[in-house]
């Protein structure tokens, strides 16, 4: 563990993020790095399944044990599990890395194998997700309900 880590610190960011957006989550559902990025690793490899146009309802309805999930089941699940992803990333970074920077999101997606169908796109095109003194950081979510098709490229 790095010097800076302190327990809890990583849920603490990643609850911070996805406030920031706007966007409901289970509050014990990515309460650890380690839950977090298996609970991604299902809803990508879910998400390549069903495409880019499911919503998170549809995700919850294909797999097993995602059922926390139902509080963002209208919205289009390519643009959450975008903001879960980049959520883990800014928790990761700010309290296992003890603040990394944007390039190590790229290395984070690779190594943990999260990336999706149009990941790139994804995050040049909503930078709030990433960006904490972005303006529209908490119109996202707003988006991601009334919207979901304007996240088709991912």
């Amino acid at each position: 563990m790095a010097k800076c880590y302190t327990s809890g610190d990583f849920n603490k960011y990643f609850n911070e993020n996805m406030q920031a957006l706007g966007l409901p989550f289970p509050s014990t559902f990515f309460d650890s790095y380690n839950a977090a990025i298996a609970h991604a690793m299902i809803m990508v490899e879910t998400l390549k399944t069903l495409g880019n146009g499911a919503t998170v309802a549809e995700l919850i309805g294909a797999t097993t044990g995602l059922e926390k999930l139902k509080v963002a089941a209208t919205l289009g699940a390519a643009s959450y599990v975008g903001a879960i992803i980049g959520s883990i990333a800014v928790a990761s970074g700010r309290s296992l890395g003890c603040g990394s920077r944007i390039s190590d999101m790229f290395v984070f997606l690779h190594q943990n194998k999260l990336e999706f169908d149009g990941w790139h796109s994804f995050y040049i095109y909503n930078p709030q997700v990433l960006d904490k003194k972005h303006t529209f950081r908490k119109s996202f979510g707003l988006r991601s309900k009334n919207s979901p098709a304007s996240f088709e490229y991912a």
